[in-house]
């Protein structure tokens, strides 16, 4: 199964990226996805659901340790059957 996922931490801070937006793009530029598009909005990452879940909690953890107060994820199956594996 392949997923979609765009998320957001917060607070925005529109001067520079702020810690938690920077740990969250660490964490997603060094998972094993197929595709990672950041941008001071939103983000977008795409790939495995094996690569992609495990990635996810790395980047809650992650951003919530660097001083997120909210992180905001929406989870999109695009290819494959729900529920059929990884």
């Amino acid at each position: 199964m392949r997923l979609r996922v765009e998320f957001t931490t917060e607070p925005f801070d529109l001067d520079e990226p702020p810690p938690h937006a920077v740990a969250a793009r660490e964490v997603v530029q060094a998972a094993e996805l197929d595709a990672v598009d950041v941008g001071p909005f939103g983000n977008t990452v795409e790939g495995r659901a094996d690569a992609v879940l495990p990635t996810l909690d790395a980047l809650v953890r992650a951003s919530l340790e660097a001083g997120a107060t909210r992180v905001s994820l929406q989870v999109n199956v695009v290819d494959g059957v729900a529920g059929a594996g990884a």
